[in-house]
């Protein structure tokens, strides 16, 4: 299967939200990439409901949402409403990370768990059958522009055994530093799907920036 593309709209400019989102409508992209931040779990905050329901309504690709707060089940229910297709969680604020799943999956979303710098892929691995995404973040989450952490190759190569052990169907999706430099090294190491924030917007052609990562061979 070729490669995903899912830029991420935390760097996008939002006083013209709706003119990036068109902008990634009409290119290669795949996916629209939503960090949803609620300032405990990570020093930030990002996208509400509100944000997200209005990023639906322009939206004609899935919207990948990566929850990056504490006590994630509580909100299932309202991110399904807000037009979430994929709900990525991550390992450390689930109790019962298997319930979790079950429940994004209950909603008619995609389910996705999502792994820190510091966490080993073993933590996952009672775990990969039953996700249709697991992200690797890449730099430490909470903020757009940081620097890529080189350890997330390995952490992606060891996922990828993983999943065949498992014969899990996941995505490995890679979050964080992802460039036109690094990019043929995450997809040679087992990414399927790459985010990409500054990277994106921050370039002079945000089209042609999407174009040349998506058509990245390897």
């Amino acid at each position: 299967m070729p490669h995903l593309v899912a830029p991420s709209l935390l760097s996008a400019d939002f006083l013209n939200l709706r003119k990036d989102v068109e902008m990634v409508n009409n290119s290669l992209a795949d996916w629209f990439h939503v960090d949803v931040m609620d300032g405990h779990f990570v020093p930030n905050i990002s996208f509400g409901f509100s944000i997200i329901s209005q990023i639906k309504s322009v939206a004609t690709k899935p919207l990948d949402v990566h929850l990056m707060i504490d006590q994630p089940d509580r909100y299932i229910a309202d991110f399904a409403k807000s037009g979430a297709d994929h709900l990525t969680v991550h390992y450390e604020t689930c109790t019962h990370l298997h319930r979790t799943l079950a429940v994004i999956r209950q909603h008619g979303m995609k389910a996705g768990v999502v792994i820190n710098p510091h966490n080993p892929v073993s933590l996952l691995r009672d775990i990969v059958a039953d996700a249709d995404i697991v992200l690797i973040m890449s730099v430490n989450p909470g903020f757009g522009g940081q620097k890529f952490i080189t350890g997330a190759l390995r952490r992606i190569t060891e996922l990828k055994e993983l999943l065949i052990q498992q014969n899990s169907k996941a995505l490995i999706e890679v979050d964080g530093g992802v460039g036109l430099e690094n990019a043929p090294l995450l997809l040679e190491a087992g990414a399927d799907v790459l985010v990409a924030g500054s990277t994106v917007f921050q370039s002079a052609d945000p089209t042609q920036t999407i174009m040349q990562l998506k058509n990245i061979k390897v």
